[in-house]
């Protein structure tokens, strides 16, 4: 049963990963007392320069996914980025509850995964609707928060809203592609 909760903590902090990069990592960081002490790769670099880091680019999210442009400069940059952050969030959670370490690049690779199709998702959304609406937007910062709160706090509804996001990424896969074909 503590495996199967570990799963779902892990999900549910990598699609808050393929959601937004730098917001899961800053709250993660933040809530740890040790300040990114059990985040795999950052755990080497000075916590404040990440700090400063990380807000400056949490703040160009916020405000730079309000418009057009914005918008395209982070689809690429989160796009290309999205598997890494997932990747580290999944490990990062999986340190904090104490994960077997057999299993870590199992999750590593899929929380990647996951982080990554669902940016992709996001990309092909972007490019059907010529632009994220800023209602989006804002829902998507809203649930990459609450996402980041429950992988920590209650990882069972975590996981299930994460588990709800791949459904929805394969119906939109599925409805893009029967789309196309009837075309």
């Amino acid at each position: 049963m503590v495996i199967v909760t570990g799963i779902l903590a892990v999900l549910s902090a990598a699609a808050a990963a393929g959601i937004r990069i730098a917001l899961p990592l800053l709250m993660i960081g933040m809530s740890q007392n040790e300040l990114w002490f059990k985040v795999p790769l950052l755990s080497r670099f000075d916590p404040q320069v990440l700090v400063a880091i990380l807000i400056s680019w949490s703040l160009f999210e916020l405000f730079g996914s309000k418009n057009l442009l914005g918008q395209r400069v982070l689809q690429l940059i989160q796009l290309i980025f999205s598997p890494l952050v997932g990747a580290l969030m999944s490990l990062t959670i999986a340190n904090i509850i104490e994960f077997p370490v057999q299993l870590l690049w199992i999750i590593a690779i899929v929380g990647g995964s996951l982080a990554f199709v669902i940016q992709l998702v996001q990309v092909g959304w972007f490019f059907r609707l010529r632009g994220i609406p800023i209602w989006a937007t804002f829902m998507n910062e809203i649930l990459c928060i609450i996402l980041v709160i429950l992988s920590l706090k209650s990882p069972e509804k975590g996981g299930l809203i994460a588990l709800l996001l791949l459904w929805l990424v394969i119906r939109s896969a599925g409805a893009w592609r029967c789309g196309y074909t009837y075309q």
